[in-house]
């Protein structure tokens, strides 16, 4: 008897429909969405056309039309009602009012990681979001080339160099064939919660896009918690971009390479042990203040490297702790191959360029979902983040999806706390035995450190007579 009660009360949260729904539901609240007016003639809810467009992310057809009809079907068949009837009503909608759907639903996320995460919503002091970039591809139409493709694709000095490298091989290459246009692609850059290992915010644009931009702009346009700290790679330097981080009040920790200058024993302020300035000769000019740093050499792994900081105080960021934040960083790249590979977006589907970035939104989002469910169970039960297997996550909620109306005996809470990556001790190294050897694979090196001349004195004492 005392079994049969235990199968009863296993049963309560059946991988049901109604499950999906209330995981939803305790995720985005309806009541963001008030403040929205529709046409008059409409006749959805915010919140039915938010679940549609997730479940149609979530399904694993590779089909934009076939994952609306399994989402569709869903949506009938659980909630009674569904927000369109059709593919096209669905898309048109979501084109319209994606900009504004998105930032809401991604604000009841942040929300959400920060009253579950517990210690991992913090890395020690700080608030640790690294950023990023990457590319994915778009179906190569008229529109998404005109949209997305570089318009002066193979003039720029990369391609000439490599076209000057190459040119005795291709002199002798046989049947060479006429180079095809660049694929389209669409440029992501994306910001990532380090503590909880899942995205927290991101800026899409054509693949000529500049990563640092959309950095700019993503700082102007939301709103941080105090103590953020952004963790970069050597690609998102330059005086504007840290001079925007340090005016907004945040922190951040960039690896920095032989393309940047750095300087020493300026007298700006009084200097300690690892303080140097970025003053580049342009912003001294200009009478534009410099910008005192803190410069580490550190070891991650087998490299060595050096990285960055506006924070001064050891006491505040070690370099035990610098070591660790850079180490973290990685993963924003284990979430861009998760983006591409696990959830199937290397490649979208969409043919024209407005249904492409709906595709890439909601694609982005309903991955934040999936990995919010999980990662929320399994620190209930003191599992870490970084042992989340998303993979398996997402076939929990697919499975779901295929077999809404039969009920299991685990619950969906149990089966995402058990979606974690194997224990076991690798005996090898995973380097493929055949792989490309990139000779001219770039190298950041160290960055020139110089002490300050007389000229640089001139323009420091310019500078403080313009700021008194």
């Amino acid at each position: 008897m005392a079994k049969r009660k235990d199968s009863r009360k296993e049963a309560r949260h059946p991988i049901n429909g109604e499950t999906l729904q209330a995981a939803v539901g305790w995720a985005i609240d309806g009541k963001i969405f008030a403040h929205l007016k529709v046409h008059g003639n409409t006749t959805w809810q915010f919140v039915d056309l938010v679940l549609l467009a997730i479940v149609w992310v979530w399904s694993g057809d590779a089909r934009l039309t076939g994952a609306f009809t399994e989402a569709h079907r869903w949506s009938l068949q659980v909630l009674g009602r569904a927000a369109v009837g059709t593919f096209q009503g669905l898309l048109k909608s979501l084109v319209t009012w994606t900009a504004r759907l998105v930032p809401l639903v991604g604000e009841c996320l942040q929300g959400l990681m920060e009253k579950h995460g517990g210690r991992h919503w913090r890395v020690g002091l700080w608030l640790a979001l690294a950023v990023d970039g990457s590319r994915t591809s778009v179906p190569r139409t008229q529109a998404n080339e005109r949209a997305f493709s570089a318009p002066n694709y193979g003039h720029g000095r990369t391609a000439k160099y490599r076209r000057k490298k190459t040119k005795g091989k291709r002199a002798r290459r046989k049947g060479k064939e006429s180079m095809q246009p660049v694929k389209p692609q669409i440029w992501l850059t994306l910001l990532w919660h380090m503590g909880m290992h899942m995205p927290w915010s991101w800026k899409s644009g054509p693949s000529y896009a500049n990563e640092r931009d959309h950095f700019r702009a993503l700082l102007t346009e939301q709103k941080f918690p105090e103590n953020t700290l952004f963790c970069a790679d050597a690609g998102f330097t330059g005086y504007d971009l840290w001079r925007a981080m340090i005016d907004a009040g945040h922190s951040f920790l960039i690896r920095v390479g032989s393309n940047v200058r750095l300087l020493r024993r300026l007298g700006y302020v009084r200097e300690s042990r690892g303080v140097v300035y970025f003053w580049p000769d342009r912003a001294a000019r200009r009478r534009q203040p410099p910008l005192v740093l803190r410069l580490l050499a550190v070891q991650v792994g087998r490299c060595p490297m050096w990285v960055v900081t506006n924070v001064l105080e050891e006491n505040r960021l070690s370099d035990a702790e610098a070591v660790r934040l850079y180490q973290l960083r990685w993963g924003i790249e284990l979430q861009f191959r998760t983006v591409k590979q696990t959830f199937g977006r290397r490649k979208l589907r969409s043919r024209t360029p407005e249904r492409a970035h709906v595709e890439l939104d909601w694609s982005l989002l309903g991955l934040w979902l999936i990995q919010l469910f999980a990662i929320k169970e399994q620190i209930a039960i003191g599992e870490v983040p970084e042992h989340c297997s998303v993979g398996l996550a997402i076939q929990v909620v697919r499975t779901m999806l295929q077999q809404w109306s039969a009920c299991a005996e685990a619950s969906f809470a149990m089966q995402l706390r058990a979606a974690t990556k194997d224990r076991y001790r690798r005996n090898r190294g995973k380097q493929a035995r055949y792989r490309p050897a990139y000779k001219d694979r770039p190298r950041a090196g160290s960055p020139k450190v110089q002490t300050a001349n007389r000229q640089h004195k001139t323009w420091l004492k310019q500078y403080l007579q313009t700021a008194a």
